[in-house]
């Protein structure tokens, strides 16, 4: 997976929090900044941490599956919603 970096995570963070809070309403920026990007900075560490586990799933076959391949695609994605599962997403 590729990592965002900090600039797009902020980028992001502030998308979310005009989304969400209309300007006008009562709402600290800064900190409403912070808690996004600390929220999106953990979803995408957990989304690292998951694709680890898979590839490291589908290495461990006791056949060997061709990465990039319709097998490998197939299993990807079973394992990925598996593992996210345990994380509740």
């Amino acid at each position: 997976m590729s990592r965002l970096s900090d600039n797009r995570i902020a980028a992001l963070s502030r998308l979310m929090i005009r989304a969400l809070a209309p300007e006008g309403e009562g709402l600290s920026e800064r900190a409403a900044l912070v808690e996004a990007k600390r929220l999106l900075s953990e979803h995408f560490q957990r989304d690292d941490k998951i694709d680890e586990t898979v590839r490291r799933k589908i290495a461990s076959l006791s056949r060997r599956v061709v990465p990039g391949s319709t097998e490998w695609e197939v299993l990807y994605r079973r394992y990925f919603e598996e593992e996210a599962k345990k994380y509740k997403i």
